[in-house]
């Protein structure tokens, strides 16, 4: 079978790790042909190729600059990234009949490139929704429904609409996911719409103590202490006023360290409060090697998720999975929409409480310095990855419609 993969993720092979990479190696592992639109940004000044992998090739598609960039620029390649696509397609796999298309939100603006190859080839097209656009925009202020933005809002949720209805089928993150889209899109019929998570292929962590202890020392960061450690995003969808205030009631507490690495469009709010404050009990690193990173992780105690309480929308962030996959326990500070905190607690691999709820915060951190507590949660969250969250999970859940 012939699989067309259309991300906006910029990878070289499918040998790194990562919920797309993952889940396109499961695929080729079973004797797919798999065709991948993996683009690369302008800045980087990499002019479009094809990579031939042998069972798999990949596109280098360079595109706008669309990520670390002002709104302006990210909203002009956004716009312009299904012509891009298409004309890609075009060029480069004018002669591939596709079976199915797969393809993941962000974007919601590759529908006219989907819709060309499903009707060229008469393909299945397989929508992995990992980004609800433009409702969670309007959740957190940066787009409005009314008056002159409104006409933003209007205009992507037409392509919202357009993108689910050209999809076959939808696969979401979660439960809350699926009732979700249900309710606010009633033309969509329910047997479309499914469950497909977020998944990896996992793998099996060995803690080098030594390594641990040597990372640690690297960076400054004590070693009696209990760890609790947050990777990714650092802006408005992060709720990071909340994440300030936690730090803030914390900062007396000596049994406790807190990691922040990442980037984003509130870095530099979060540095200023840990300067100004004086924060001795968290460090904030904007970007590590990727090696340092991963031992780094793998060597803390305590995972963190954070989202904005504004949000109506219900995401569920991936980065769960990493801190799964080291056997962490996880403590999710979310909105009350998203389902996240129940399938954490239900899966008893973890605490939640509402990113408004400081006191609720601080009395789990407090519980998780307990050592059986982490350990018992953290075998639990290992062993929930390799039951429910593995890209092997996620490739039969979409072949099933080829049965």
């Amino acid at each position: 079978m012939n699989v067309l993969f259309l991300t906006l993720l910029d990878f070289n092979s499918i040998n790194e790790s990562g919920i797309y990479t993952d889940l396109m190696r499961e695929f080729v592992n079973n004797n797919h042909k798999v065709y991948i639109i993996s683009p690369t940004e302008k800045r980087s000044k990499k002019a479009t190729s094809l990579l031939d992998r042998g069972n798999y090739k990949i596109l280098k598609l360079q595109i706008g600059n669309i990520q670390k960039t002002n709104m302006l620029e990210k909203g002009i390649t956004t716009l312009t990234l299904e012509t891009k696509f298409l004309k890609g397609i075009k060029q480069y796999f004018s002669d591939v009949k596709f079976d199915l298309i797969i393809y993941s939100t962000p974007p919601i603006t590759l529908q006219k490139a989907v819709e060309y190859v499903k009707k060229r080839d008469n393909a299945i097209t397989y929508l992995l929704l990992k980004d609800i656009f433009p409702q969670n925009a309007v959740d957190i202020d940066l787009i409005r429904k009314e008056g002159v933005k409104g006409l933003l809002y209007r205009y992507f949720r037409s392509k919202e609409k357009k993108l689910y209805k050209v999809s076959d089928y939808i696969g979401c993150m979660s439960q809350a996911n699926v009732d979700f889209i249900l309710k606010h899109n009633i033309e969509i019929p329910h047997n479309n719409v499914e469950i497909c998570p977020n998944s990896v292929e996992p793998v099996q962590i060995q803690i080098d103590v030594k390594k641990a202890v040597e990372i640690k020392k690297k960076y400054n960061i004590p070693l009696e202490k209990v760890i609790f450690i947050y990777g990714g995003n650092l802006g408005k969808p992060q709720g990071i006023n909340f994440l300030i205030e936690c730090l803030n009631e914390n900062k007396a507490n000596d049994n406790v360290h807190f990691v922040l690495a990442g980037s984003g469009t509130e870095f530099a709010k979060l540095k200023n409060f840990l300067d100004t404050e004086k924060i001795t009990n968290a460090q904030l690193f904007s970007q590590l090697p990727r090696v340092d990173y991963e031992i780094l992780v793998n060597s803390c105690d305590v995972g963190l998720i954070f989202l904005d309480s504004r949000f109506t929308i219900p995401n569920f962030p991936s980065r769960l999975l990493s801190y799964m996959q080291a056997s962490m326990p996880i403590i999710a500070a979310t909105d009350r929409n998203t389902d996240i905190g129940k399938v954490i607690e239900q899966g008893e691999f973890g605490l939640w409480c509402e990113s408004t709820d400081v006191d609720k915060f601080n009395e789990y951190v407090m519980q998780l310095c307990d050592d059986k507590l982490r350990n018992k949660m953290g075998l639990n969250a290992r062993r929930y990855l390799e039951d429910n969250y593995t890209a092997r999970h996620s490739y039969e859940i979409i072949m099933s419609h080829f049965k």
